[in-house]
């Protein structure tokens, strides 16, 4: 197993907590020197906020351990790419470089929708590598998904 893999495989399990709460299974970890410093799962659900997504809250508990906005050492792995209000949180942190599981062709703004690292004018120009267990996390959230199809297609059923 390759580092990369392993820490895309923390972020993972940061997945799975966010499944185990119901929520889009998005996971995050930001390493610093090889180490892990931040985790971070999608809690949009229970916090009734548009805010806590997987990466803004990696950022902020990384930012307090350090003491410092500026993560500038830091890699960050994502499970999917990181939407618009993450990718400039990702920018205006310093993150140097990003990990990605699997593409968002729907939200995605590290490459998909829009690449805005590479757009981006902050004298900075973090590395994008994507495809990092990719099937894994790509298979978390079609299945996360297909549950929620399933239940609201029983649910509607048991109603008639």
């Amino acid at each position: 197993m390759t580092e990369k893999e392993k820490f895309m495989y923390e972020a993972l399990k940061e997945a799975k907590k966010a499944e185990a709460k119901r929520e889009v299974p998005i996971g995050a970890v930001i390493v610093e020197d090889g180490k892990i410093i931040a985790r971070g799962h999608n809690l949009k659900e229970s916090k009734n906020s548009a805010l806590q997504h997987a990466e803004i809250i990696a950022i902020e508990k990384a930012s307090k351990k350090k003491k410092n906005w500026r993560l500038n050492n830091c890699e960050l792995y994502v499970t999917l790419e990181p939407c618009n209000m993450c990718t400039g949180a990702i920018l205006q942190s310093r993150i140097q470089k990003i990990y990605i599981g699997t593409m968002d062709e729907q939200y995605g703004y590290c490459g998909s929708v829009l690449n805005l690292p590479k757009n981006y004018n902050l004298g900075i120009e973090p590395t994008i590598e994507t495809g990092i267990l990719e099937n894994e996390c790509k298979a978390i959230l079609l299945n996360f998904f297909k549950h929620i199809r399933n239940k609201k297609k029983n649910d509607k059923n048991t109603k008639e």
